[in-house]
């Protein structure tokens, strides 16, 4: 039998993958794709559309609470727990056939599959799955991260939740006791205790959020602590008994109990078991080592997403996966960090791109900063009610390049890429004062912001 040898093979069909995939087809490479799970990665199945899917109900309810102070009666409000997870669902299947279908568009071949590296013969890579042997010229490792769970006594994950099974809940808990206050701690924390379960979050940082503006995190944090969450910081977990969870805080010993326990305190890339060192790709627990073109050490051989540990997000995986193409077609790209925006969608919704203030300090850059508040957008204030917010932009002192914008209220999310654009751009404050926003807008608080420098 002749074995067919793509012009890339592709280890998992998750964001970096599946981007790939679409980016070569449509450039008429010949692309074989493996998944042993899902298409579309754990972002899709198990992180960013089930859990936004999740916090927009959470929304919705917040919204109906108070459309009273908008001039709108909608009689009492009830959580329907289940039907809020099927929808879900939905939700995820739905995008996972459109990205099945982008697949059939860009003539990708997909084997649902555990695949392993088995050799490099000159130009040629093979791959094992299904039984079956696939050459390529190319390879593409993308086979993202799972969990981490860290080693502490009785932490047994028969026990215990992470973001895959949480999202498998048939039953909404009373209680709940999330280990770990970072992005996926805080945004599951924040959707349970919107449809009213009683959410505790242990820490063991002096704050939640790491890498998040410090004012933000602040001020998230006590919007969380008046709606009923309780923050344990500074504490380190030491035990679980069952559900109780025991803790040190303070030098003392202290403990608390749910109906289910969720730990979120990291990722664990997945390099074992997919044939790396056959073909003597460097690797470590913590990742792939790539080049700025995401190129392993190995010719032919690249590695995106969260595969490498370096930016463990959706987008930049995408962006990895185009970059990675790119070159294999002989189109020099560079992968660039800088202006990579990182969102967290609780309620408020956060957003920010490139240095924040503190990080900006440790590099010894001497820098600016001004902040205004949400307010001075009229939009943000004609469409809420005793909300809260701001706007930070740093600055270069010297030359007035803009090295970050670090939001907080309103929809964060989608005026980001403006930032990201001008901090790609390299633009100075005067250069965006000559640009013009639509008005009225929440987005103009960036201009506003600039203005005052």
């Amino acid at each position: 039998m002749t074995t067919t040898t793509y012009d890339i093979a592709i280890l998992g069909g998750g964001p970096a993958g599946y981007v790939a995939a679409e980016r070569a087809g449509a450039k008429g490479l010949s692309v074989v794709v493996f998944d042993k799970r899902a298409l579309g990665g754990v972002c899709l199945n198990e992180g960013c559309i089930p859990t936004k899917t999740l916090l927009n109900s959470a929304k919705i309810l917040e919204s109906a609470h108070e459309a009273a102070k908008f001039g709108i009666n909608v009689g009492s409000v009830e959580v329907d727990f289940p039907k809020i997870m099927k929808r879900k669902d939905k939700v995820v299947r739905k995008l996972v056939a459109g990205v099945g279908m982008k697949m059939k568009h860009a003539k990708a071949e997909v084997v649902m599959a555990h695949a392993t590296i088995k050799e490099r013969r000159g130009d040629v890579i093979t791959i094992e799955a299904d039984g079956r042997e696939f050459q390529a010229t190319n390879l593409l490792v993308c086979t993202g991260s799972e969990a981490a769970v860290p080693p502490i006594p009785g932490l047994d994950k028969e026990v215990v939740l992470t973001n895959r099974e949480i999202l498998k809940l048939k039953e909404q808990p009373k209680e709940l006791v999330i280990i770990g206050g970072g992005v996926i701690g805080s945004e599951f924390a924040d959707f349970f205790n919107a449809v009213g379960t009683k959410v505790t979050v242990i820490e063991m940082l002096p704050e939640i959020l790491t890498g998040v503006d410090e004012e933000i995190c602040k001020m998230v944090r006590g919007e969380f602590t008046k709606r009923g969450i309780d923050f344990h910081l500074n504490a380190k977990v030491v035990e679980l008994k069952g559900k109780e969870v025991i803790f040190e805080k303070d030098g003392e010993r202290q403990s608390v109990t749910g109906d289910e326990v969720l730990v979120c305190v990291g990722r664990k890339v997945n390099v074992d078991g997919i044939g790396l060192e056959n073909i003597g790709v460097e690797f470590t627990p913590k990742g792939i080592k790539i080049d700025e073109n995401c190129r392993t050490n190995v010719p032919n051989v690249y590695a995106c997403g969260d595969v490498t540990g370096f930016s463990l997000l959706a987008h930049t995986a995408s962006r990895e996966g185009e970059v990675a193409v790119n070159n294999i077609l002989g189109r020099k790209d560079v992968m660039r960090y800088d202006a990579v925006p990182g969102v967290v969608y609780t309620h408020p919704e956060i957003a920010g791109v490139g240095l924040t203030e503190q990080q900006a300090k440790d590099k010894g850059i001497k820098v600016n900063v001004r902040t205004l508040p949400m307010q001075y957008a009229g939009r943000f204030v004609a469409e809420t009610e005793g909300k809260n917010g701001f706007c930070k932009v740093i600055a270069g002192e010297k030359y007035g390049e803009i090295l970050g914008v670090h939001m907080v209220g309103g929809a964060c999310s989608e005026m980001i890429y403006g930032a990201c654009s001008m901090i790609e751009a390299q633009l100075r404050i005067q250069d965006v004062e000559e640009v013009i926003f639509p008005h009225p807008t929440v987005s103009e608080i960036i201009k506003e912001t600039i203005f005052t420098f």
